[in-house]
């Protein structure tokens, strides 16, 4: 194709996903009020648990209305996503041979979900352990002690919420990346068990950069990113291409004699 009809083309994709984000962003928006309370469920449960009742204040008054157009652009990345990812495929496909669009198939259904994966594991495992953790800093005042109680607010909750889902979502594409990285031929499976030490080093790493700063989350993240790691080196031998032996070349190259 000319290069002109390349950007009609790649035109169309995008405002097909820019369509759809639209659409599902003034539907997650009339529905923005059910989606938070959705992601506060984990403190609510913790908060009746201790006696308390769940609520989160505002100290602006427009804070609580931009806080639900991130909710609802928040959800509206993952209704569109799985369009956006069609339509980039839609672009992508034509200009691949057969057998590199069987090789790309297996990521496109990993990938969502994986991501998904870690989102789950950071909304059902690891955020009652941590609000939980969190509170327990509570203490009760009495007539000669000063109380200490939370008051959150919903755009602080709904930061940390948010990044944290991300944050473990996008860990967990982990073994796509590094797959994809074998299956080009940038690394083999060799060096990644050779730098296997490091990288549980780094998995801590990363943990305790995007985590919150207690024990139980970066846990949460950290030793899922070492599975990741060991899982990406079982799925990388699968599709590592094989090194080109002289037995191989031997086989390509025409038989002289019986041309003679």
């Amino acid at each position: 194709m000319p290069l002109l009809d390349h950007l009609i083309e790649l035109r169309k994709r995008i405002i097909w996903s820019l369509a759809t984000f639209v659409v599902a962003f003034l539907l997650c928006y009339h529905f923005s009020g059910e989606i938070y309370r959705f992601l506060a469920a984990p403190l609510a449960s913790i908060m009746r648990q201790k006696g308390e009742q769940p609520h989160l204040i505002y100290t602006a008054l427009y804070e609580a209305f931009f806080t639900y157009v991130r909710v609802a652009v928040f959800g509206a990345f993952f209704l569109s996503f799985p369009m956006m990812a069609i339509q980039a495929w839609i672009f992508i496909a034509p200009g691949l041979y057969r057998n590199e669009k069987k090789a790309f198939a297996p990521f496109l259904i990993a990938t969502p979900l994986l991501f998904l994966a870690g989102a789950a594991l950071a909304y059902y495992l690891v955020f009652p352990f941590a609000w939980k953790f969190f509170l327990s800093f509570q203490q009760m005042g009495g007539e000669n002690q000063m109380g200490i109680e939370l008051q959150a607010r919903v755009s602080e909750y709904l930061n940390l919420v948010t990044k944290m889902i991300m944050a473990f979502g996008i860990c967990f594409e982990l073994p796509v990346v590094l797959t994809l990285l074998v299956r080009a031929g940038l690394v083999g499976t060799a060096l990644l068990r050779r730098i296997r030490r490091y990288a549980y080093v780094g998995a801590f790493a990363v943990a305790a950069v995007i985590a919150p700063p207690d024990a139980i989350t970066m846990l949460g993240l950290a030793i899922p990113l070492v599975g990741l790691y060991e899982i990406s080196i079982l799925a990388a031998r699968m599709v590592e291409p094989k090194p080109i032996t002289a037995d191989d070349d031997d086989e390509t190259l025409p038989d002289h004699g019986d041309a003679a």
